[in-house]
């Protein structure tokens, strides 16, 4: 017996308990599948019937003319499988009209010649299905331990495709992000292409939570692909897939595509794993670049494992992720498992976005030098996108698996030699510091785009300190004392360009307080701030000083 199979009106009929039935209307309804059998004599038959119930009958809705054909149309709409009536106790012949609209809808209607015992009829197509349904879940079973012993044996994904194969006996599929895909049995080759390309566009790209989605891809009227993602952390790194009629149940094929999609999961971590011991030796390489070891160019390209280049050229970026743990004391065993984890799901992201790279663990700090073959354009800005999307997908895990853990990113000016990853590594250490003292930066994550404080943080600290105390420390002072928010006030006036309505607005104060603040302003400044050196100074000063106070060197 077929596990994928189910039964149809076609099958029942050919039961013993239907040796005395006959097919009065709907012959091209036979293929309906049957899910249950049960007995009803209302008229409101619509909550008591579900998709491919096969209902009995003695007809006595039939012995009044109103309501018969509404009658037939609740079980049509609500999908039931077919009606069988029995003749000789209430009724003894279909009205023609039901005929007729029974042929229109392919809706099978059966009739018993003479009285029937419904309950035979019922035990019997129960117990068909109910042994069915017990066989499948044997067979399920069965699968999930042949599973899990193939998983245990192997590391590759051939060995679980087979055992899909054998149990499902329809084509199997596997695409990958990070590795070759695979057929069994091999696809003709526009096939496989145009199965690549449907799962570049509509499943790589998916960010689910859950790996119970399924999706579908229809090539033809003959044969759809059914496809289920295989996620780990979040995210999509591959999906498994068989290819199907669109018309067929596919209800315990896609149990065992679950099962498998699961199974594929725990494969893809556990490589990813062996690859994290397998790669330590990159700590030594980013530990010679960042101390200034290596001076040539090309012996640094060869370590990394690049290819030389014949045209185009390589984007080199120099990251840091910080790794900062809110809870207190969550213990050393907890901070190395979820370190573990974020390793995992970086170097996997990496790897399904096509970049070489090279990574070091250093406490609570990941330290990352990834590379980019570009030929067709001198541009790094696909570089700087595919960075921007791995970190919006790490800080998202992070806040969505890992409890009161949250990962600052930075990222130094995109290169085109590996040998300078140490400034790269110094922008970035700049861009993280930027990023988590000041509000408005708090979402940037390249160096290129922090603007004036690329300047700022160019300059000693307590240089900073002093200009900002120049031009600031009697409002800080006068601030300190009489609590007036001189300083903010000062801020929020420079920002909207000396409009007063869009500053009282920005600082939830009236404009008569506005007004009394500035001219507190003047009187402690003097008349001429709002001039262009006094007041480019004033927006230095202001934007060294919120610097200065985010980072914990206040001004005292």
């Amino acid at each position: 017996m077929r596990n994928d199979r189910v039964f149809t009106v076609r099958d029942i009929l050919q039961r013993p308990v239907f040796s005395q039935a006959r097919l009065a209307a709907g012959r091209e309804g036979l293929e309906r599948q049957v899910g249950w059998v049960h007995v009803l004599e209302i008229t409101n038959v619509s909550p008591f019937v579900s998709p491919h119930d096969l209902i009995l009958s003695t007809g006595l809705w039939l012995q009044s003319e109103e309501g018969r054909e509404a009658y037939l149309m609740q079980l049509i709409n609500r999908d039931a499988a077919g009606l069988c009536v029995e003749f000789g106790t209430s009724i003894h012949a279909i009205p023609e009209s039901l005929i007729e609209l029974a042929n229109q809808y392919q809706f099978p209607l059966i009739v018993f010649e003479q009285p029937v015992r419904f309950v035979e009829i019922t035990q019997d197509i129960h117990s068909l299905l109910i042994n069915h349904q017990h066989q499948l879940l044997k067979s399920l079973e069965t699968y999930s331990r042949e599973l899990q012993q193939r998983t245990l044996q192997r590391t590759d994904m051939s060995a679980v495709l087979d055992l899909l194969h054998a149990y499902a006996s329809k084509p199997v599929v596997y695409i990958s992000s990070m590795e070759a895909g695979s057929f069994v049995p091999e696809l003709a080759p526009d096939m496989e292409q145009a199965i690549y390309s449907w799962y570049s566009q509509e499943v790589e790209r998916l960010n689910l939570n859950d790996s119970d989605t399924e999706l579908w891809f229809h090539m033809d009227e003959e044969r759809a692909l059914l496809c289920y993602p295989v996620v780990c952390f979040g995210q999509v790194f591959s999906a498994i897939g068989m290819i199907v009629h669109p018309s067929a149940t596919v209800e315990y094929l896609k149990l065992l595509l679950d099962y498998t999609a699961k199974a594929a999961a725990t494969l893809t971590l556990r490589s990813q794993f062996l690859e994290e011991k397998m790669v330590r030796n990159q700590n030594e390489l980013i530990q010679d670049l960042m101390n200034g070891h290596i001076q040539q160019e090309e012996q640094a390209r060869t370590r990394m494992g690049l290819r030389l280049l014949v045209k185009g050229q390589y984007w080199f970026a120099g990251g840091l992720l910080q790794i900062e743990h809110r809870m207190k004391g969550p213990g050393r065993e907890r901070m190395e498992a979820n370190h573990q984890d974020i390793l995992v799901l970086l170097r996997s992201l990496l790897k399904k976005n096509h970049l070489t790279s090279l990574i070091m663990l250093k406490n609570n700090q990941i330290y990352l030098c990834c590379a980019k073959e570009e030929t067709q354009t001198v541009s790094e800005q696909p570089l700087i996108q595919m960075l921007e999307s791995i970190t919006q997908d790490m800080k998202r895990f992070a806040r969505s698996n890992l409890k009161q853990v949250e990962i600052h990113a930075g990222f130094g000016k995109l290169r085109n030699q590996l040998t300078l990853l140490k400034d790269s590594l110094q922008e970035a250490v700049q861009v993280i510091e930027v990023a988590r003292s000041v509000k408005l930066m708090k979402h940037v994550h390249f160096y290129d785009r922090m603007g004036i404080y690329q300047m700022l943080k160019a300059m000693p600290l307590s240089f900073l300190q002093s200009f900002a105390s120049d031009h600031l420390g009697v409002l800080i002072e006068h601030d300190r004392s009489h609590q007036l928010r001189l300083v903010e006030t000062l801020d929020a006036y420079l920002a909207n360009f000396g409009c007063k309505r869009d500053a009282a607005a920005q600082l939830f104060v009236h404009r008569q307080t506005l007004y009394n603040r500035l001219e507190k302003l003047e009187e402690l400044l003097g008349p001429g701030y709002m001039q262009q050196g006094k007041r480019v100074c004033l927006e230095m000063a202001l934007l060294a000083n919120a610097m200065i106070e985010g980072g914990d060197g206040q001004l005292s």
